[in-house]
């Protein structure tokens, strides 16, 4: 069974966070009033090679989603997530 983990949007940041096994996973942003920039994902070797990137890259695009955002991939790692993940191709 997957994990779940709580999608926290650290606006004070502009950032999005998650919590694993005490460190933070997060993806940078900067907010327009209809799209999103997606700048710099980072997750930390202690919680590296476990797909951590991928799921905090899937929470926030499902956020976007909801929010009816579109979404400019400034980060490397969130473009080649979306173009693996053909489904969200629709944010851009």
């Amino acid at each position: 069974m997957e994990k779940e983990f709580e999608l926290i949007d650290n606006s004070d940041l502009n950032r999005f966070e998650i919590y694993v096994d005490g460190h933070i996973a997060l993806l940078e942003y900067m907010l327009r009033p209809d799209k999103i920039y997606l700048i710099h994902t980072e997750v930390p070797p202690e919680i590296g090679n476990r797909g951590i990137g991928s799921k905090l890259v899937k929470l926030v695009l499902e956020e976007v989603d909801k929010r009816g955002l579109k979404v400019v991939p400034a980060c490397s790692f969130v473009d080649i997530y979306i173009q693996r993940h053909s489904e969200w191709k629709k944010l851009l």
